[in-house]
């Protein structure tokens, strides 16, 4: 399964949203986000479940993708399009209840564990934080682009890189071996998430 292009994945937070996280996604896809991922896990799975169905009604116009950080089952139920879990998940049952077309994507914070992910069930690996970040300040200290790119040299899957990504952020990142980078406190929080949005992705090189 490959990354949705561009490899910018957006992660919601309703509790740092200035807004209704519907109507920043919208702005996303708007702007070229193409993978938006509901991580909403306190909710009920029914109220999950309707904020996918929502969240894809606004996706399917621009061929963008949605997961969910969560319950694999609620990806069947919303007819979403894969599944983001935490660090030690059972990423195998994941893979069997979902088949071989979803995306499924796994936490990892060192090479250690970037070692043990099985490229046969994992689609790619979200490390960090890679830098200081206000969203999870509690997820350790940064790893910074050495460390994050030591996780790169283990992993058999593409790594997207978390935490503190800017547009000046953002380069180093994929200097370190990013194959892209997600965002979530960042635009959520923003005035304006549709012009964060251009800025990231005015930072990546254009291509040849």
């Amino acid at each position: 399964m490959n990354l949705p292009t561009p490899p910018l994945l957006l992660i919601t937070d309703r509790r740092q949203a200035r807004g209704n996280i519907i109507d920043i996604a919208a702005a996303a896809f708007s702007a070229g986000c193409r993978w938006v991922s509901l991580r909403e896990k306190d909710l009920p799975q029914a109220e999950q479940a309707a904020l996918l169905r929502e969240l894809l009604s606004r996706a399917r116009p621009f061929g963008a993708q949605v997961t969910v950080h969560g319950d694999p089952k609620l990806v069947g139920d919303a007819g979403a399009d894969g599944v983001h879990l935490s660090a030690g998940s059972d990423v195998a049952a994941a893979r069997s209840l979902l088949g071989i077309d979803a995306l499924v994507g796994l936490s990892i914070h060192s090479a250690e564990e970037a070692r043990q992910v099985d490229a046969a069930l994992v689609d790619y690996v979200i490390a960090g934080p890679v830098f200081e970040t206000a969203s999870k300040p509690g997820y350790g200290p940064a790893l910074g682009p050495q460390g994050f790119a030591k996780i790169v040299k283990y992993s058999p899957v593409p790594v997207i890189a978390i935490g503190g990504i800017t547009p000046s952020t953002l380069s180093g990142c994929l200097v370190a071996g990013a194959a892209g980078v997600a965002v979530m406190g960042g635009i959520m929080r923003a005035g304006d998430p549709g012009k964060e949005i251009r800025n990231l992705l005015a930072a990546y090189p254009r291509p040849r």
